[in-house]
């Protein structure tokens, strides 16, 4: 069933906030991350969008359009990032944050309740398809699903200037209890004006250089780059989005983390750091996963973009001659959080210390190797046994392998984001095509399944034979 057949008109409501505070500051170090990855893609930015969908006809009060209305209203004067507009002032981008304004939101009308869902979904893609206009427009576009005058969905498109994915979840628990209750208790003290000054200062400083210090002597370990040479021809697009949805990694991943004491996002770390050197041949994996940068006092509700990337050194090279993928697991846990540790500092001093360091080397240097775990909230291991052989061959053959998007332009060679829950868990790999064809791409997928539900059955291969590995799942993919 399509859009069209799901929602019969639409129209566009304007509401006014007043209240907040204005003000302008320079970029936060996150902001700026942001802002140059964005100058890196554009014009294909709004790749960074983040959208969701908030439920609303489940339970609870009913919300129509007035109160919904009010409780965005609410959201946009407790939450100052959304408020807040990127202006490029002579090669420098600073943040203006305004105490009053107009905003809009899309109406779409379902005609039937059942499928209400299918429309906010429609509704989500629309609203995040094209790129904001960061100095002229609200980095929020909102939407709303409404049927017999009874809103059933809200929809946030937002601009990744202004919030991460945690930043995301943030706002649609605020949304639900004020759309529900008129209140979402007390509001976060910290905001990222403040935030941007306190980074500038000389305190700031000092600590993103200290982070600096830990990134320099990571990427002294390691190779320039994780991809050096293009081995084919790119496609067109030349960058292609490859996704596993596998039942059979989330028993794999909670067994391996229990049993080693570590996360389950360190164990799929690990596993797709050690393919990355093995299909390469580097004695040393560099691998940059996101770090949300929330364990700071006061951060942990902060609407903002705080993500910057860490860096991961794997070292191959000290695990011995006979050792099998378990054995990293004890030196991969210590070093992903010395990190995270070291993941907030001022991009434009990274840009310099990868300038300075690719002078010294006589090449460039940087890993352009990404790692995302999206799932926000990881519990301690669920005490569930690892899937038997048996179990493992059913699960694996549910898995689903494909290729669900294409990009013209992506600022790195490999990027691994992994999403889902208990039932299932989505890898995907976004990659340059140059650098990893379309059948070496499934390959990483289905080979990063390999490793963790074979290792978690008490069968990890050994480090030697991760590249045979590699080569099967290409040929198969062929």
């Amino acid at each position: 069933m399509t859009a069209a057949t799901v929602a019969t008109a639409h129209t566009t409501v304007s509401f006014a906030f007043a209240g907040g505070r204005s003000g302008d500051a320079p970029l936060t170090w996150g902001q700026r991350a942001i802002w140059h990855a964005i100058g890196r893609t554009r014009p294909n930015d709004h790749y960074f969008n983040i959208g969701r969908v908030l439920p609303l006809a489940d339970r609870g009060t009913p919300v129509d359009l007035p109160r919904l209305t009010d409780a965005l209203t609410a959201l946009l004067v407790r939450h100052e990032a959304l408020r807040t507009r990127i202006a490029d002032e002579g090669g420098e981008p600073r943040q203006h944050l305004h105490g009053e304004g107009r905003v809009e939101i899309r109406v779409v009308e379902a005609d039937d309740p059942q499928e209400a869902a299918t429309a906010a979904d429609a509704l989500l893609s629309s609203l995040t398809a094209h790129r904001f206009d960061y100095a002229g427009e609200w980095p929020v576009r909102f939407g709303a699903v409404r049927h017999a005058g009874r809103i059933t969905h809200a929809v946030l498109a937002l601009c990744h200037l202004a919030a991460d994915g945690h930043a995301a979840e943030v706002l649609v628990r605020d949304l639900r209890l004020l759309a529900r209750r008129g209140s979402a208790g007390p509001a976060c003290a910290a905001n990222p004006l403040d935030l941007a000054h306190h980074q500038a200062s000389p305190a700031g400083r000092r600590a993103g250089r200290a982070a600096l210090a830990h990134w320099e002597r990571g990427l002294r370990a390691a190779s320039p780059t994780m991809f050096p040479t293009p081995v084919a021809e790119p496609g067109t697009p030349r960058f292609w989005t490859g996704r596993l949805v596998s039942a059979a990694l989330p028993r794999a991943v909670e067994a391996l983390a229990a049993a080693h004491r570590v996360s389950g996002s360190t164990v799929l770390l690990t596993a797709s750091a050690a393919l990355v050197a093995a299909g390469q041949g580097h004695p040393v994996a560099a691998v940059m996963p996101i770090a949300g940068n929330r364990a700071a006092e006061g951060h942990r509700t902060l609407v903002s973009t705080l993500s910057q990337d860490a860096l991961f050194i794997l070292r191959m090279d000290e695990a011995g001659p006979d050792a099998d993928f378990t054995d990293l697991l004890a030196s991969a846990w210590p070093a992903a959080l010395a990190g995270y540790r070291a993941a907030s500092y001022d991009p434009a001093d990274f840009d310099a210390l990868l300038d300075r360091m690719s002078a010294e080397r006589g090449t460039e240097v940087h890993p352009y190797c990404c790692f995302n775990d999206m799932r926000l909230v990881e519990r301690p291991a669920a005490p569930r046994p690892a899937p038997r052989p048996d179990e493992s061959a059913a699960l694996r053959s549910r898995g689903v392998l494909d290729f669900p998007a294409t990009q013209d332009r992506v600022a790195c060679r490999y990027c691994l984001h992994v999403s889902g829950d208990d039932s299932a868990l989505t890898v995907t790999l976004t990659a340059d095509t140059a650098y990893l064809p379309p059948h070496t791409i499934h390959a990483h997928l289905r080979a990063i399944e390999e490793v963790v539900v074979t290792a978690s059955a008490g069968n990890p291969p050994l480090l030697t034979e991760l590249p045979a590995l590699l080569a099967k799942t290409e040929e198969a993919a062929r």
